[in-house]
């Protein structure tokens, strides 16, 4: 009676020890995965792509993310840290150094191409070049009457030129300078000041001369001409760091960023993350909604994701 003891105690031990193997095996399987953190800019369209990731990486892969607000010119040692995980608009005009430092050294990824190109530059309402041709070119500003005419209290006789975020890489301060424009900057603030400040006067039928970006939703709304400055050269940009700007915006192919421990540490949200992108009817696709959804991204962004599934699916592919 004792042989059939001493196997039924080793068939009990056997036992525990394959549960704990298998508690063991489980623990392991559900090991939480990292928080990806997202760098979101202070503009609409950073805003919106942020949401289309976090909803894509929380719905289909499981990850919590993080939007987190930050300028962009902090998020560079930022992800070459790790505090952030990933930046989905890079504009390269005006961040040559950084570019330099954090992208060539291999201190952040280039996660590739978004897809569409940006191209900033200085706009007006199209009344304005209809009543005064001569206001489409920069040399028609030289004129400091035709220059008054953006004049306001603040500037007293220089016309007022409107910019937005004090974050962004700006060089308009130098570009009046530089060409001798009877012109000052007015920081607005904030993008949403600076669309504030052209809906005041577009109302009105005011001139106003400001800083804008293509893609963007404005142009759906306003009828808005571009101010012709001499054109873009290399050798006009590489007088930026000594204030000798004199040249219009350069063509800004959009691109992205990543920490580079973010391969290893969550290898399918760093290829879903370099799969990411889309076109510029995309991105004004998202902005339509996002106006259509009083300003809110994230409802903008979950619009779009419901209604084009097979844009999003191949950056999911294996």
């Amino acid at each position: 009676m004792r042989s059939p003891t001493i196997r039924s105690g080793w068939s009990f031990v056997s036992l525990l020890a394959g549960l704990a193997l298998a508690v063991s095996g489980c623990a392991g399987a559900a090991t939480p995965k990292p928080i990806i953190k997202l760098a979101e800019n202070p503009w609409s369209a950073s805003s919106l792509n942020v949401n289309v990731a976090k909803i894509l990486l929380q719905q289909k892969l499981g990850y919590t993310v993080e939007i987190v607000s930050i300028d962009e010119n902090a998020q560079f040692p930022a992800l070459a840290k790790g505090d952030l995980s990933a930046s989905l608009e890079v504009w390269p005009s005006g961040h040559a150094n950084d570019i330099k430092q954090y992208v060539d050294g291999k201190l952040v990824d280039n996660l590739g191409l978004l897809g569409p190109t940006g191209q900033i530059g200085w706009f007006m309402p199209a009344y304005v070049a209809e009543d005064h041709p001569e206001m489409k070119t920069w040399e028609g500003l030289k004129d400091p009457a035709i220059a008054k005419l953006f004049a306001t209290a603040e500037t007293g006789d220089k016309g007022a030129f409107y910019t937005g975020d004090a974050s962004y890489v700006q060089y308009d301060g130098d570009i009046i300078k530089n060409l001798g424009l009877n012109m000052q900057v007015v920081p607005a603030g904030s993008e949403a000041a600076l669309l504030s400040a052209l809906d005041a006067a577009y109302s009105r039928r005011q001139p106003i001369l400001f800083y804008l970006w293509t893609p963007h939703s404005a142009f759906n709304k306003y009828k808005l001409v571009q101010l012709k400055l001499p054109a873009y050269t290399d050798a006009c940009y590489a007088k930026a760091a000594s204030g000798g700007v004199a040249c219009d915006y350069p063509p800004d192919p959009l691109f992205k960023i990543a920490w580079p421990g973010l391969k290893t540490a969550a290898p399918d949200a760093y290829q879903f993350l370099s799969k990411f992108n889309y076109t510029i009817d995309d991105q004004l696709d998202l902005m339509s909604k996002m106006d259509a959804n009083s300003g809110d991204a994230a409802k903008a962004a979950q619009a779009w994701v419901d209604a084009n599934a097979a844009k999003w699916q191949p950056w999911l592919a294996k």
